[in-house]
Parts: structure tokens; C-alpha cells; sequence
């Protein structure tokens, strides 16, 4: 078995290093085409899991990064490809000329709401359910 995992290390600090996300990717059907299951799993998304079969893959036929690769589509997908790449979802921003702008929760879709919680811990908000605008804009632009 394969455990491709996948580390935050702060600041490129070894020592604070955090696991995120791992895969595991196990040949359940030997031979010169095998068969492979992958599990995957995000720590911040805790109740979602992602699982596929690779099937067929040529054993030896190139590096290890392709089976990954291609066992991560399709645990994604269901089928080896790549899903299409990702936006930065378009949130709409309340009380824009007010003295401080906001985004609610609610606007912003999984998984990134649940990035963006977690990222604001400790901070102050300015209602239930709602984040400061420069603090939605920091997390998108990487500051934050």
C-alpha cells in the first residue's frame, strides 16, 4: 500500500509541520494490469472521504507520481480525469459602503467555508454568521 500525505510546514519550518491530507492507495488486483483502491481524507473536512478504483493500471509503466495522480482523479471523478479547475467562488459582499463591509457564512460554499472558519478562530466578527469583508479578502489572497 501507497500513504501519500500531504504537510503544511508553516513558514517552511519542519518542526510545526501539520498533516492536512492523506491517500491510501492499495492494489487489490495483482498482474501486469493491476487494480487499485484509493481512500483519501482531509483533516479539516473530517466527515467527507473520497474513494475510487483505479483500474487496469499498467504495473512499471511509468513513475509512481502517474499512479497517484491517476488514482486521485478518480477518487475525485470516477474516472481518470481531472475535474475542472476550481474558481474563487464569487461571494457577495453586504454593506459595502457601510463602515465595515461583511460576507455571511452561508454565501460561501463547502469546502471552503469550512477553510475559511477554521482560519478566522479567535477572531472577531461583526454578527453570527458573518465575517468582516477584509478578513474573506485576506484569506483569498493569502495573508490571512
Amino acid at each position: 500500500m501507497l500513504r501519500v500525505t500531504v504537510e503544511l510546514l508553516p513558514g517552511g519550518d519542519a518542526r510545526g509541520r501539520r498533516t492536512v491530507a492523506t491517500a491510501d492507495i492499495g492494489r487489490v488486483r495483482s498482474g501486469a494490469f493491476a487494480d487499485y483502491q484509493v481512500d483519501m481524507e482531509e483533516n479539516l473536512l473530517p466527515d467527507q472521504v473520497w474513494t475510487g478504483v483505479l483500474q487496469d493500471y499498467p504495473r512499471w509503466s511509468a513513475s509512481v507520481w502517474d499512479l497517484v495522480a491517476r488514482s486521485i482523479a478518480v477518487a475525485l471523478t470516477g474516472k481518470e480525469q481531472l475535474p475542472p479547475r476550481p474558481t474563487i467562488p464569487p461571494i457577495p459582499v453586504h454593506d459595502a459602503d457601510g463602515p465595515w463591509p461583511y460576507v455571511r457564512f452561508d454565501d460561501i460554499p463547502e469546502p471552503t467555508r469550512t477553510f475559511f472558519m477554521h482560519n478566522l478562530r479567535g477572531s472577531s466578527t461583526p454578527a453570527f454568521g458573518s465575517a468582516y469583508a477584509w478578513d474573506w479578502e485576506d484569506f483569498l489572497t493569502g495573508q490571512r
